[in-house]
């Protein structure tokens, strides 16, 4: 006989997240707000509202999910950087290091000056450093845009990734050390994970652009991009590595092996537009609202001292990295998503016995509300500096 309880526990991610994607795509239509916003807030609404509903044993499977779909973002943000450019314009590493460096300064004086131990105030400013690819990415592609904020961005955003990465790495092993004692354990969790990470995806940056060469293929590689990203994400996740730097190297070394990016690469086409429905709706179903209520207030001051530490830094060096203070500013506040990268970073602390939401409870404010907000601020962003399709047609 058929258990309809059963039934209705395996339909109910997918129910869930279709309800999520018919929200988005409505929502995109009345009022041209971004679709991953709605996805956010709907996975939200699933996640704690809704409790009880979405089953939690199902949840590692689209964690999963989640990391690929990020992984192919990531890849794609590595593809479109142009190391060229920053060797050329090096006041934009300069720009980056410096805007990552004062917002985790920043960010940890405000939160440790407000009750949190150091290690939390620490991994939290490590947290803040960077900007979710994820929803930066999603946002361009969505506008069309182009241009000078949005090529700035693009860069600045993957610069932040490798630094919040390595600096989050850092401190999770001065933790791991902290707590056991093993040295060994703290330096495997931090230094060494990056740097197998990065070899692994400069390893298959130089093997799939081979490969493609020997079937010429190398004009669309989409499949093959997209499939050799799925076994990267499993292969940082069976030992356990991080599929973020992992990503990033593989798009980063690809590129300058001299294969073109086709246009059907752009999201990775259909497959990309399912995982990222995916990736938001779970990411955001881990915010808790529980813990929203008592880190509410200083969830609200995080946000905005490093959307004022990101901004200015951008403004300030934006005449002398060859943009207008206006689009500097503008720059800056393109770099405003956080959450579904943060997220997935601190979600993958679990794979060492690393628990941080609880530990970092007021960060939840945070999250939703950049998960919200941080798309939004996004498109506004690229808007009013004129580079989207709209804006290039009218």
């Amino acid at each position: 006989m058929l258990d309809y309880s059963d039934l209705g526990l395996q339909l109910a991610w997918p129910l869930a997240m279709t309800l999520a994607w018919m929200a988005g795509e409505l929502v995109y239509r009345w009022t041209a707000l971004p679709r991953i916003a709605v996805y956010g807030l709907a996975g939200f609404v699933f996640g704690n509202l809704a409790a009880g509903y979405l089953p939690p044993s199902e949840a590692k499977n689209f964690m999963w999910l989640a990391n690929l779909g990020l992984g192919l973002i990531l890849f794609e943000l590595g593809y479109r950087i142009n190391l060229r450019w920053l060797k050329n314009n090096p006041w934009i590493v300069v720009t980056s290091v410096l805007e990552a460096v004062c917002t985790f300064g920043v960010v940890y004086l405000v939160s440790w000056y407000f009750g949190m131990e150091r290690l939390p105030a620490a991994l939290t400013a490590s947290l803040a450093m960077s900007s979710s690819p994820a929803g930066l990415l999603r946002v361009l592609n969505e506008q069309g845009a182009s241009g000078q904020v949005t090529e700035r961005a693009m860069h600045l955003t993957a610069l932040n990734c490798v630094m919040a990465v390595f600096t989050f790495n850092i401190v999770v092993g001065i933790g791991v050390f902290q707590t056991s004692g093993d040295l060994t354990h703290a330096a495997g969790s931090s230094l060494l994970v990056l740097v197998a990470s990065a070899g692994l995806g400069a390893l298959f940056g130089a093997l799939v652009p081979f490969w493609l060469r020997i079937i010429d293929a190398s004009r669309d590689g989409t499949l093959a991009f997209a499939l050799a990203v799925v076994l990267l994400v499993a292969i940082t996740s069976v030992l356990p590595l991080s599929p973020v730097l992992a990503a990033l190297t593989f798009g980063l070394v690809a590129r300058h092996r001299r294969i073109a990016l086709s246009p059907a690469q752009r999201n990775f086409g259909v497959l990309g537009d399912l995982l990222a429905v995916l990736m938001f709706f779970f990411v955001a179903t881990k915010v808790q609202v529980e813990h929203i209520g008592g880190g509410l207030a200083l969830g609200l001051l995080l946000v905005a001292v490093r959307a004022v530490v990101k901004v200015g830094i951008c403004t300030a060096f934006a005449r002398v990295s060859g943009i207008s203070a206006r689009k500097g500013a503008l720059s800056g506040l393109a770099l405003t998503p956080m959450a579904v990268f943060a997220i997935l970073l601190m979600e993958q602390t679990r794979w060492i016995g690393v628990d941080l939401f609880d530990s970092l409870a007021p960060l939840a404010a945070v999250m939703l509300l950049l998960d919200v907000a941080g798309p939004i601020l996004t498109q506004r962003a690229v808007v009013w500096a004129n580079e989207t399709r709209a804006g290039k047609e009218a």
